[in-house]
């Protein structure tokens, strides 16, 4: 059965900004189904022009760019509550793919809806400008560590996301965490060689502040591991949902 959004488990995680009564009853319209995928399913195709929003209630996924070589770029990794398709709903097309890792539960939104929450939920529209905002500040983000860190900072640097993200939606316990991308997804996030990642996470390992092995992650040491990246190690605040 699809889950309602009244008992939306996303919405129990501090992660998430409350919603009001309003706001409640419009995603109860807003929502027209849910989705489920396996694991290497395309959801989203760079220059499709697709007619639905999603959710990510359940699943890991990624965002990428592909060359007509087919070399790619990872822009970014996808965890549970976030929106996709915005892109296509403003643009008319998608400008990059998106693509379920694990398993994904999505939530469905029919995007012809998506101007009635501009004109009758200014907050909610807000939330979509929010969101815009912070991937732009992620993007930003993305491409001072491509250029100006070196591989050990750019690593940490993507592991301090991970765990901050992590925490935030209970998926972090004990200093470790699921993590089920494979070493080239990373390698494509921070434009290395599958060899440079490979010897950047063995320095890692043998500086006793990441472990990352079977689908796992292990954190030893958070605080080091912010100061080689040069990041405020603080619990993310929390965000829209939509």
């Amino acid at each position: 059965m699809p889950t309602a959004c009244t008992s939306c488990p996303l919405r129990k995680m501090d992660a998430f900004q409350p919603f009001s009564d309003d706001e409640l009853d419009f995603m109860l319209r807003f929502k027209v189904g849910e989705l489920v995928v396996d694991p290497g399913t395309p959801i989203l195709m760079e220059g499709s022009n697709a007619p639905q929003l999603y959710t990510v209630l359940e699943g890991l996924g990624l965002r990428y760019k592909l060359l007509p070589s087919g070399e790619r770029q990872v822009l970014n990794l996808i965890f549970p509550g976030a929106f996709l398709g915005l892109q296509a709903g403003v643009m008319q097309q998608m400008g990059h793919s998106v693509e379920a890792t694990t398993k994904m539960k999505l939530c469905v939104f029919d995007r012809k809806t998506l101007w009635t929450l501009f004109k009758n939920h200014p907050e909610r529209a807000f939330d979509l400008t929010w969101l815009a905002a912070m991937q732009e500040h992620f993007l930003g983000e993305s491409l001072l560590t491509v250029g100006q860190r070196d591989a050990l900072a750019s690593v940490a640097w993507m592991f301090v996301l991970v765990a901050q993200r992590g925490e935030s939606l209970g998926l972090l316990a004990g200093g470790k965490m699921d993590f089920p991308y494979a070493q080239q997804d990373l390698a494509d996030a921070l434009g290395y060689s599958l060899v440079h990642l490979n010897r950047t996470l063995r320095r890692l390992r043998e500086l006793q502040l990441v472990t990352w092995a079977d689908g796992v992650v292990h954190f030893h040491d958070m605080a080091e591991l912010a100061r080689l990246a040069d990041v405020p190690l603080e619990p993310m605040a929390p965000r829209p949902l939509i």
